[in-house]
Parts: structure tokens; C-alpha cells; sequence
């Protein structure tokens, strides 16, 4: 007889959506810490004939960089932490002073997702036994453990991951050649970010081809503007 195969308990890891948050922050700032990174490398490489200049924008660049994603993530996510602790506070009062309303609002929610109205009566009213305010957070604000703001957790993966991505174009700089060092930078930062997009398509579920395009298009696009600058601007430091 063939058992029937039971779910397994950690079965919502299994869904993509639920890394959707450290995802996004770490690719975020694994890509601009190479693109930038190596743009402003290119910028400085195309306008200069010595490595110091470039070895000492990247090293700023790349400080600069990551203590600004740090910072700016921190600011963002705080913003969005301080609009759900203020919704949360006053759906706490709307419990209080119209407990039957918010009860009404709650089955509503549950009618629209496809319940019956009797059904979703009985289901608003036995969450509200259980946890009526947790039932209204999760349900009529749409807060939850996935979308919730972490604003140190943010920065912290930001700032980190923004220096990892930005060391790769310094170490460019220190190790390779200077002639060509313009190209070297864009082989490299390029190769680096088909990693990093190919890394991120797997983990977060999508299209490999896509990520790559997207990553290699734009990538091409900074990077080709910098170093336009600085071939433009170039004053042979």
C-alpha cells in the first residue's frame, strides 16, 4: 500500500516569498557595491596614468558606499516601522472603543477572500478570541513576519553585503596591470555581476536569462557613462 506522503513541517521555507526580504537587501547592495565601485574606479582609471588616484577613490568609494546604503536603509526602514507602530497603536484603539465594527471589518476581509458570509463571520469572531489584535494586524493591515520593517537588520545587511560587493573591484585595482585597467574593471565587474544575478535567480526562484540581461545591460551602461567622464574629463592625475 503506498503511504500518502506528509507535508513537511518546514514546508512554507519551500516558498520563494520568504526571502524575499534579505534577498532584496542583499542583492540590492551586492550590485551597487561592485557597480558603483567599479564605476568610479573606471571614472578615475580613464582620467589617470598612475594607480594611486584609482586605488584611493575606490577605498573612498567603497567607504563611502557602504556606510551610505548603510545608512539610508536604516532611515527608510524606520520610516516604515514608525508607520506600522502607529497603525498598530490605533487599530488598538479602534478595539477598544468599537470592538463590534472592527469585528464587522474583519469578517468583510474574510468575505472578500472568497469565505461565505456566515463562514466568515464565525472565523473574524474566533480569531478575535484567540488574538484580535494580532487577527487585525495580520489581516486588515497586512502586517506579518515577511513584510515586517527590521531597520538594523536592514542596514546591517546592506552595509555588509554593499562591502562585500565593493572589495572585488578594489581588488582589481590592487592586483591587475594598469594599462587596460578601464577594461579590466568592466571584465570583472561584469563577470561579477552575472554571479551575483545568477545567485539571486536560483535563491529567489526566477529566470536565470533574465536576471543576466538585466544585470549585464544595465552594468554596461554605468559603467560605459563613467568612464565616458572620465575620458572626457581627463586630466592625467
Amino acid at each position: 500500500m503506498n503511504e500518502t506522503k506528509k507535508p513537511k513541517d518546514n514546508y512554507l521555507d519551500n516558498h520563494f516569498i520568504h526571502k524575499s526580504n534579505w534577498l532584496r537587501a542583499a542583492v540590492l547592495g551586492a550590485n551597487d557595491g561592485i557597480l558603483s565601485t567599479a564605476s568610479l574606479a573606471i571614472g578615475v582609471a580613464a582620467a589617470s596614468d598612475t594607480r594611486d588616484p584609482i586605488v584611493l577613490a575606490t577605498i573612498a568609494g567603497l567607504v563611502a558606499g557602504a556606510l551610505s546604503m548603510a545608512a539610508g536603509e536604516y532611515v527608510s526602514v524606520s520610516s516604515q516601522t514608525d508607520i506600522e507602530n502607529a497603525d498598530i497603536e490605533r487599530e488598538k484603539d479602534e478595539l477598544k472603543e468599537m470592538p463590534e465594527i472592527e469585528l464587522q471589518r474583519l469578517a468583510e476581509i474574510y468575505e472578500k477572500r472568497g469565505l461565505k458570509k456566515e463562514t466568515a463571520l464565525t472565523v473574524a469572531k474566533e480569531l478575535s478570541e484567540i488574538d484580535a489584535l494580532a487577527a487585525h494586524i495580520r489581516d486588515e493591515l497586512g502586517i506579518n513576519e515577511i513584510s515586517q520593517a527590521k531597520p538594523m537588520q536592514a542596514a546591517f545587511a546592506s552595509g555588509a553585503v554593499f562591502t562585500v560587493g565593493g572589495l572585488l573591484p578594489l581588488i582589481v585595482v590592487l592586483l591587475l596591470p594598469l594599462k587596460s585597467m578601464e577594461y579590466s574593471l568592466y571584465g570583472f565587474a561584469l563577470f561579477f555581476l552575472i554571479i551575483l544575478g545568477v545567485l539571486a535567480a536560483k535563491t529567489g526562484g526566477s529566470s536565470v536569462r533574465r536576471a543576466i540581461i538585466r544585470i549585464t545591460f544595465w552594468g554596461t551602461v554605468a559603467m560605459g557613462l563613467t568612464a565616458f567622464v572620465g575620458y572626457l574629463f581627463g586630466v592625467n592625475i
